[in-house]
């Protein structure tokens, strides 16, 4: 393998300079679209995961939604504050944190949904339905190929 830079081989060939284009794009238009709700798109995902698996424990969040368990403490306390998320102590061992939503945190879980959806479809917006149906199953197998290689391999419930 050649490891020297030569003028033939340039940062635009690279799949990860598109991939981290993309993330900062997929973030940008996530804030647009959700900015009245002044939520993260890490903090979305705790809200959606919650909502559909109440009283799951926060180590377990943070490996279904691929953050690591430092971070999420932080995420949890953020939501928390807001009257979106409790924690309560789990009956069998007092160290761990189940979480579940607040009604508020249910309730702009719903109002924020739709602008979530519309945010993925400007993400996907150049591509015909069939090549968005094709770049999902490709960034899937990339995702899932390659997740123990990531801080937080993500862990699906």
């Amino acid at each position: 393998m050649n490891t020297k830079i030569t003028d033939d081989v340039h940062l635009q060939d690279y799949p990860g300079h598109y991939i981290r284009r993309l993330q900062q794009i997929a973030v940008a238009i996530f804030l647009q679209e959700t900015d009245k709700f002044n939520l993260t798109p890490v903090q979305y995902a705790a809200l959606e995961t919650v909502s559909h698996v109440p009283n799951i424990d926060q180590k377990t969040l943070a490996r279904t939604i691929g953050q690591d368990t430092s971070t999420i403490g932080g995420v949890i306390d953020r939501l928390e504050s807001r009257g979106l998320m409790e924690r309560k102590a789990s009956e069998s061992d007092r160290r761990v944190h189940l979480l579940a939503l607040t009604l508020e945190g249910e309730k702009v879980l719903e109002e924020v949904f739709p602008l979530v959806v519309q945010a993925q479809e400007r993400i996907l917006g150049p591509l015909s339905q069939k090549d968005r149906a094709e770049f999902m199953r490709i960034i899937k197998t990339l995702v899932i190929g390659n997740n123990e290689l990531s801080r937080a391999p993500r862990n699906p419930l």
